[in-house]
């Protein structure tokens, strides 16, 4: 029976948003809900993720230095399986029954499987296993839109060669399904893999209860990979590539048994699996040469997990993994809200930036019976603009939803109705909240019968809902204070209206600068990332299915996952450029040649710049890693060093000389030693150079120092190497509020003790969140005499939240503990360096 078990898993919860207050919305525009959709609750049961230690098929073909037969490839990816095969048999006989549900051979040697506590335990103790880590839910890292057809609204993904077209290139696109018949794609997408459904040509799949409802975001991702032949020309950025559609997320049951779009991190790893070795036969030679992992796992930026040694793997077997930052937007000095898997450092991490030059503004007039309440000028939320001036009554949904407590969703389409069935909105302008998902509610106020909406709570950014043809009507965002004031006349029985003039298109003063969505850096290891950005707002491309006369869907994204495709579609026309090169090389020379933005978006949420395909594919050396990781500096007597190894990838002998460019100083003087700082490197040589850094002055707060290595050839172009260095005292690793819900208990296994803790921490720093979680976290049993009897349960990459595990009162063998005093002591580890936090708590066995 089992030793522990974990019951609930809460994890990060931080709320983005605004308040809005005066005659025009203020402060910075809200992205919430409108970058990736709304995150639905996943129950992942007790499904685990086991690394073993015998090494799988890229560390064997790393230490043979890249080069093996397909015989061998085949025998050592056996190998592998056949070593997870010998410890299932061995749980078996130690009374647990494994029964893997993924196996991995070729990125990582280890499996997914559900085990109760006891058999994590067990795991923990066997020599052969590396580490146990969660199961956890990935969602797309975009939101998309339709309507192109009839707006001439979005932007175009313009990065590409003038000659190159990613011709014999293979994309494997690891999102959902793909629609396969669109004609933007047509003949650009092979036969796929499905992980989630077993569909052998990983297709868009219908929602189950709902077949007109598509999956979308495979097919927009494929878009702008390789689109070819769309309205007026529009193309993806590699239209001669091909892509590998595996579908690792899709229609899954949530945790309220409903139908939700997500995949699970044990799935994409599959994913990356088949990646690699497409037909499954043990050979990865037919290894796709770039991957773009659509999903993203929430602000679990892990730089030593499962992806993590599956994007190193994949890197060895010749496949650069592209993955978004995700969208969780700005964050404090310490650890950013990258997602997962972008904390790799083997993983090509995009961010997003705004590059649109113009947005759609129109004039609002909000009255309340003869009381003018607002005059004056605010962007359109949406790409639909006022054919004609609008002058319309306000109405609302109901003021008490039909959805249980605790629902988070769109405003649902029956709270547009009374009683009777009547709508409350046909032919007016509705006033809503923006909440988490603002392009649902807004076509559920379409399908009602709005004419317009009027978003409140929070700034929603010009154009961010784009265009859908389930909501062709416009929308903007008004302050909080005057809609509260607009519904309590409307609730009194005082008519409102509004007026909505012409369309007037304003000067974007976000051109150019990174999205406030974005999510920023650092991983979990001190690693810039994002490495660099790209377009990801408003870009024009294809959608699943076919309008009602038959023509093909076309509408526009946001998010980092488009960056990310815009960038992995890069990567295709640089390895047809140039196809000797490495995934390692493609990846240094992506980042390398990137152009930095304004100073004011920081190395954390640019990395190196913007994408600059042209200067990558003129660049003549790399460097790995492509960023630094130099971590967190506590005192005047901070040091560190590390190694980046140049490689010059031109067929002439470079010479070139190394510096330190420093972009902001930060809360101490830093010097930097380079050693050597200037060489010459012959055709296809690499050289270690080492980079070291000390504090030279006292701390003075906690900015970070940013910069970037630079090292410039005698003639050629530059490569630059982003680093930070964050400043301030090591924080302890965060374990709070334990508490034990019985001191004194009689062994059982259907009614545990309940330990409950907070592990982990979210701090403010600058109005923005520093996600702190932990790299570990041990539950062990002590006797009264103070002897250690064990370990009861492991947890590894935990984001913060609220966790619990029931006390059954048995030891870490399962045996009933004799009745006496015991302790259980919980270890937790974060994720910098140093001692770790304990909290012991006693109980008593009758």
């Amino acid at each position: 029976m089992l030793a522990a078990l974990a019951v609930v898993a809460t994890a990060v919860l931080i709320a983005a948003g605004g308040h809005n207050s005066g005659l025009t919305p203020a402060g910075e525009p809200s992205w919430q809900g409108l970058a990736g959709a709304h995150r639905p609750r996943v129950a992942v049961g007790q499904r685990v993720i086991v690394l073993l230690r015998a090494p799988a098929l890229g560390d064997r073909v790393g230490t043979a230095g890249g080069l093996a037969t397909s015989e061998q490839e085949r025998q050592w990816t056996q190998n592998a399986l056949s070593s997870q095969k010998l410890l299932v048999a061995r749980l078996r006989v130690q009374g647990v029954v494994a029964q893997p549900e993924f196996s991995y051979t070729r990125t990582i040697n280890g499996f997914s499987a559900a085990f109760d506590a006891r058999g994590i335990a067990l795991l923990e103790r066997a020599p052969d296993v590396a580490g146990v880590y969660p199961v956890r839910a990935a969602y797309p890292a975009s939101l998309s839109s339709r309507l192109l057809t009839t707006s001439g609204f979005g932007e175009r993904p313009n990065i590409g060669l003038s000659d190159k077209d990613g011709r014999g290139v293979t994309i494997a696109l690891l999102d959902t399904g793909v629609d396969r018949a669109q004609p933007f794609l047509r003949g650009r997408v092979t036969s796929g893999v499905d992980i989630v459904g077993g569909d052998a040509e990983a297709l868009a799949a219908p929602q189950p209860d709902e077949p007109v409802r598509l999956e979308r975001h495979g097919t927009e991702m494929a878009g702008l990979l390789v689109g070819s032949g769309g309205p007026g020309a529009l193309a993806g950025v590699a239209p001669g590539a091909t892509v590998l559609p595996v579908r690792v997320a899709g229609w899954q049951r949530d945790a309220s048994a409903g139908w939700a779009v997500y995949g699970r991190t044990d799935q994409v790893l599959a994913g990356l699996e088949r990646a690699v070795d497409p037909n499954g036969d043990g050979d990865a030679h037919d290894a796709a040469r770039v991957a773009l992992v659509g999903v993203a796992e929430p602000f679990a930026g892990f730089a030593d997990g499962p992806f993590a040694r599956a994007a190193d793997g994949a890197t060895r077997l010749d496949t650069l993994v592209v993955a978004p930052a995700g969208n969780d937007g700005l964050a404090g000095p310490g650890y950013g809200s990258v997602a997962g898997p972008g904390g790799a450092p083997a993983v090509l991490t995009v961010g997003a930036v705004d590059l649109r030059p113009r947005f759609g503004q129109v004039r609002v007039v909000l009255r309340a019976g003869l009381r003018v309440e607002l005059d004056g000028m605010s962007p359109l939320v949406g790409a639909v603009t006022p054919s004609e001036p609008l002058d319309v009554g306000i109405g609302a949904p109901r003021a008490r939803t039909t959805e249980p407590v605790g629902y988070r969703g769109p405003v649902p389409l029956l709270d547009f109705f009374d009683k009777r069935g009547a709508s409350l909105v046909a032919g007016r302008a509705t006033l809503l909240p923006a909440g988490v998902d603002p392009s649902g509610s807004l076509a559920n106020a379409a399908q009602a019968g709005a004419v317009a909406v009027l978003f409140y709570g929070a700034n929603l950014p010009a154009g961010a809902i784009g265009l859908d043809e389930n909501a062709p009507i416009p929308a903007v965002s008004v302050p909080e204070d005057v809609a509260q004031t607009l519904l309590a006349r409307i609730r009194s029985g005082i008519p409102a209206t509004v007026s909505l003039g012409a369309a007037r298109t304003s000067s974007n003063a976000g051109e150019g600068r990174v999205t406030a969505f974005s999510s920023t850096g650092l991983a979990f290891d001190g690693r810039v990332k994002p490495e660099l950005v790209a377009p990801g707002v408003a870009l024009q491309t294809a959608e699943p299915g076919a309008n009602a006369d038959g023509s093909a869907r076309y509408g526009t994204v946001n998010g980092t996952s488009a960056a990310a495709a815009l960038v992995a579609g890069a990567a295709a026309l640089l390895a047809q450029a140039r196809p000797y090169l490495d995934a390692d090389a493609l990846k240094s020379l992506l980042v390398g040649a990137a152009r930095p933005l304004l100073p004011d978006d920081g190395i954390t949420a640019q990395g190196g710049g913007l994408i600059d395909l042209g200067g990558a594919a003129a660049t003549e050396v790399g460097a790995s890693p492509a960023s630094l990781a130099l971590g967190r500096a506590d005192s005047r007597r901070w040091h560190t060093e590390q190694v980046v190894v140049l490689r010059n990838l031109s067929y002439r002998r470079l010479i070139l000389s190394l510096d330190v460019a420093v972009a902001h100083e930060g809360a101490a003087a830093v010097e930097f030693d380079l050693r050597p700082k200037r060489f010459s490197l012959g055709s296809g040589r690499s050289i270690r150079v080492h980079v070291r850094a000390r504090v030279t002055s006292g701390l003075e707060g906690t900015a970070a120092a940013e910069g970037v290595l630079v090292a410039t050839p005698a003639a050629g172009r530059m490569i630059r190497v982003p680093w930070t260095i964050v400043f301030g005292r090591r924080r302890p690793a965060g374990l709070t509020t334990v508490r034990l819900s019985q001191r004194v208990f009689t062994p059982s296994d259907a009614a545990p003790a309940l330990l409950s803790f907070v592990a982990g921490s979210v701090r403010r720093s600058a109005a923005a969140p520093d996600v702190l979680p932990l790299s570990r976290l041990d539950l062990e049993l002590w006797s009264p005499a103070g002897g250690r009897i064990g370990l009861l349960a492991r947890l590894r990459d935990v984001l913060p939240g609220r966790y619990s595990f029931g006390v059954t009162g048995r030891d870490p063998t399962g045996a009933v503990l004799p009745s006496a005093g015991y302790q259980l002591r919980l270890v937790a580890f974060g994720t910098d360096a140093g001692p770790p936090t304990v909290r012991t708590i006693g109980f008593t066995i009758k």
